[in-house]
Protein backbone atom coordinates (compact mmCIF):
# COMPACT_ATOMS: atom_id res chain seq x y z
CA UNK A 1 0.00 0.00 0.00
CA UNK A 2 1.12 3.52 -0.75
CA UNK A 3 0.69 6.41 1.68
CA UNK A 4 0.44 10.18 1.78
CA UNK A 5 1.16 12.33 4.81
CA UNK A 6 -0.95 15.45 5.36
CA UNK A 7 -0.93 18.34 7.82
CA UNK A 8 -3.69 20.28 9.60
CA UNK A 9 -3.02 23.16 7.24
CA UNK A 10 -4.02 21.02 4.23
CA UNK A 11 -7.67 20.91 5.35
CA UNK A 12 -10.14 23.39 3.87
CA UNK A 13 -13.42 24.39 5.54
CA UNK A 14 -16.42 23.66 3.32
CA UNK A 15 -19.83 25.37 3.18
CA UNK A 16 -21.16 23.00 5.89
CA UNK A 17 -18.39 24.07 8.34
CA UNK A 18 -16.69 20.69 8.01
CA UNK A 19 -13.03 20.30 7.15
CA UNK A 20 -11.99 18.33 4.11
CA UNK A 21 -8.94 17.16 2.22
CA UNK A 22 -9.17 16.85 -1.53
CA UNK A 23 -7.35 14.22 -3.59
CA UNK A 24 -7.58 13.30 -7.25
CA UNK A 25 -8.84 9.79 -8.01
CA UNK A 26 -5.73 9.39 -10.17
CA UNK A 27 -3.59 9.95 -7.03
CA UNK A 28 -5.25 7.63 -4.52
CA UNK A 29 -7.87 5.61 -6.38
CA UNK A 30 -11.60 5.60 -5.69
CA UNK A 31 -11.21 5.59 -1.91
CA UNK A 32 -12.78 2.16 -1.31
CA UNK A 33 -9.65 0.72 0.38
CA UNK A 34 -8.59 3.95 2.06
CA UNK A 35 -7.15 3.83 5.59
CA UNK A 36 -6.87 7.12 7.49
CA UNK A 37 -4.68 7.57 10.55
CA UNK A 38 -4.47 10.58 12.87
CA UNK A 39 -1.32 11.59 14.75
CA UNK A 40 -2.30 11.77 18.43
CA UNK A 41 -0.82 13.71 21.36
CA UNK A 42 1.59 10.81 22.09
CA UNK A 43 2.97 11.23 18.56
CA UNK A 44 1.52 7.83 17.58
CA UNK A 45 -0.79 7.11 14.67
CA UNK A 46 -4.29 5.84 15.38
CA UNK A 47 -6.81 4.67 12.81
CA UNK A 48 -9.89 6.88 12.49
CA UNK A 49 -13.10 6.33 10.59
CA UNK A 50 -13.63 9.35 8.37
CA UNK A 51 -16.40 10.30 6.01
CA UNK A 52 -15.39 9.92 2.37
CA UNK A 53 -17.14 11.77 -0.42
CA UNK A 54 -16.60 11.57 -4.17
CA UNK A 55 -17.35 14.20 -6.79
CA UNK A 56 -16.23 14.02 -10.41
CA UNK A 57 -12.56 12.97 -10.34
CA UNK A 58 -12.00 13.87 -6.69
CA UNK A 59 -12.13 12.08 -3.33
CA UNK A 60 -12.74 14.15 -0.19
CA UNK A 61 -11.83 13.12 3.35
CA UNK A 62 -14.16 14.94 5.76
CA UNK A 63 -13.67 15.55 9.50
CA UNK A 64 -15.02 17.99 12.10
CA UNK A 65 -11.59 19.57 12.74
CA UNK A 66 -8.19 19.49 11.02
CA UNK A 67 -5.53 17.02 12.14
CA UNK A 68 -2.07 15.81 11.14
CA UNK A 69 -2.14 12.33 9.71
CA UNK A 70 -1.64 9.99 6.80
CA UNK A 71 -3.68 7.89 4.42
CA UNK A 72 -2.92 4.46 2.99
CA UNK A 73 -4.37 3.42 -0.35
CA UNK A 74 -4.10 0.88 -3.16
CA UNK A 75 -3.33 2.63 -6.40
Amino acid sequence: MENKIFMKEDFVRNKDNEYELQFKVSEIGEGSNLITERLNEKNEYETVQVQIRRFDDFVFIVWDKPFDGRIFFDN
